[in-house]
């Protein structure tokens, strides 16, 4: 499967404060307002996923 071109493009684009976090045992985790600034779903079931199955806000 080929890689979405969408993700390249943001992946171009500088992280922001309030982007992600890590975890106690030092994983990387994007935050919803990275996603929402994303703007689409990139299907790996990311934690804070605003187009999660089921999920409206």
């Amino acid at each position: 499967m080929a890689a979405d071109p969408r993700l390249a493009a943001f992946a171009a684009q500088p992280l922001r404060p309030g982007d992600f976090y890590y975890t106690p045992e030092g994983y990387l985790v994007f935050t919803e307002q990275y996603h929402r600034r994303r703007g689409f779903c990139c299907g790996s079931g990311c934690r804070h996923c605003p187009w999660k199955k089921g999920v409206t806000k």
